[in-house]
């Protein structure tokens, strides 16, 4: 019997959230349900998704950055094409891998001068593990320093570096000798590397939970701080870098030359997952120091045909289109658009980001009854005003956003580096029709926010 995909997805179209109920994530489909983003996506090219009944959506999260060049590029469909085509040998082990070798060298083309030496794996979160053990075992220290509200990942050592509580409940004991500074001081970050205990101090250059910039100084100061007291400063772009600023890595922006860059999301072209860690030689050549550690850290997966394709494919896109250009301008134009809306809209407090990574705040407004209803919300749950700008913005404009974190009042616009004029229209439009929607009240909108509320309550109620 022959096995068709296309077969199975006619015969079984619509049974998308009963499977998942059934077999996988069951609260995943309860959340979906509830915010009224239970679709059964049929198609998507470039920044936008279809549904069964024909309708377009403008996608901005992008699978959370890896939709780089929007979904189903054809350049990259050809490459991957071309691999499987040509029943080339696929992860021989004890072997090297030409186009391993081939992406490795484009990668360090384009990286800061310092970085010239790759290690692959399957994914950001792996990158962030490689990072924790190659660190240790370069300084011959422990402690790995991470900032308050930083996302690194989810596996046990990420897990252990993220800033977030939520994600670490009921998951400990984690990792031991990593400890947290608050993002943007750096006086907290040198009282805790003068210890000269540090192995690693791991970064992202703009956070993701919130979207928050550092100040101009602050990388550069870190990154100078950490040589002085012998640690490595890791840049975690796994979401900020190739190209989502508006430069290739958003290190770029403040001139600092990491000692290891963590990639993966856009790298793999939206189609096979693949991560990396870029490093200096002196790392490198320190883990693997003789040939009976060669394969001290490894990765099954990680060099596969289909994923060195897919990231080779992805810089000929990106260089091609001139894709990280087109992220700043119109990353700028995002930006301009939306903060146009700050002194018309009392609960809009701030519009901020860099190329097409950008947040929407939204906070108290001073008017008693605006005041009012913000505070029934917050009461109910904290963060709870930003449902109500991302569920119309889907299921009126077709907009497919996110919270930007857990408990904050701030949404987060991650588009395809791909978009365009219309987009950018798009959502400067529905995002003025929202929060004119938001400051009726009483209204439908408000409706919403009860709803929201009562669910809040009584998931408090019944925890």
């Amino acid at each position: 019997m022959t096995l068709s995909i296309a077969e199975l997805l006619q015969t079984h179209r619509g049974e998308n959230f009963s499977l998942h109920e059934r077999f996988l994530n069951s609260q995943m489909v309860k959340v979906l349900k509830t915010i009224g983003y239970d679709r059964v996506y049929t198609k998507a090219q470039g920044p936008y998704l279809y549904d069964d009944q024909g309708n377009e959506y403008l996608d901005l999260l992008s699978g959370f950055g890896v939709f780089a060049l929007g979904r189903n590029h054809p350049k990259v469909k050809a490459a991957l094409l071309e691999v499987l085509a040509d029943d080339l040998p696929d992860l021989v082990q004890m072997d090297v891998s030409l186009l391993a070798g081939l992406l490795a060298q484009k990668l360090i083309q384009n990286t800061p001068e310092p970085l010239t030496r790759v290690f692959f794996c399957n994914s950001g979160a792996e990158a962030v593990e490689a990072a924790i053990k190659f660190a240790r075992y370069t300084t011959g220290r422990s402690r790995i320093l991470y900032c308050h509200h930083a996302f690194h990942g989810l596996t046990m050592g990420a897990l252990s570096l993220n800033g977030e509580p939520i994600f670490r409940q009921g998951f400990g004991p984690l990792l031991p000798d990593c400890e947290a500074v608050p993002f943007n001081d750096l006086k907290a970050l040198e009282r805790a590397l003068q210890e000269r205990e540090t192995a690693a101090f791991i970064v992202e250059p703009i956070q993701g939970k919130g979207v928050n910039l550092p100040a101009d100084d602050y990388l550069p100061e870190a990154a100078r701080l950490c040589r002085k007291y012998g640690a490595l400063f890791v840049a975690d772009e796994v979401q900020t870098g190739l190209g989502r600023t508006g430069r290739l890595w958003a290190v770029e922006h403040w001139g600092v030359e990491p000692d290891m860059l963590l990639m993966a999301k856009a790298l793999s072209g939206g189609f096979v997952p693949v991560g990396a860690v870029a490093m200096t030689a002196r790392i490198m050549d320190k883990v693997f120091n003789r040939m009976d550690r060669a394969v001290v850290h490894g990765s099954t997966f990680s060099k596969n045909n289909l994923a060195m394709a897919a990231g080779l494919a992805f810089f000929t896109v990106l260089e091609e289109e001139d894709l990280i250009a087109n992220a700043a301008r119109q990353g700028q134009a995002l930006l301009e658009g939306l903060s146009a809306l700050v002194d018309k809209y009392e609960f809009l407090q701030e519009v901020r980001g860099k190329g097409l990574m950008l947040a929407l705040e939204f906070g108290k407004p001073q008017s008693f009854k605006l005041k009012a209803a913000w505070s029934l919300l917050e009461t109910a749950n904290k963060g709870l005003f930003s449902q109500m700008i991302t569920i119309p913005l889907f299921k009126r404009h077709r907009i497919l956003s996110q919270v930007a974190g857990h408990g904050m009042n701030v949404v987060k616009f991650l588009p395809p580096l791909v978009i365009g004029a219309k987009d950018v229209a798009w959502i400067v439009n529905a995002c003025d029709q929202v929060l004119a929607d938001c400051h009726q009240v009483p209204g439908a909108i408000w409706d919403l926010g009860k709803t929201l509320a009562g669910h809040a309550l009584k998931a408090k109620q019944t925890a």
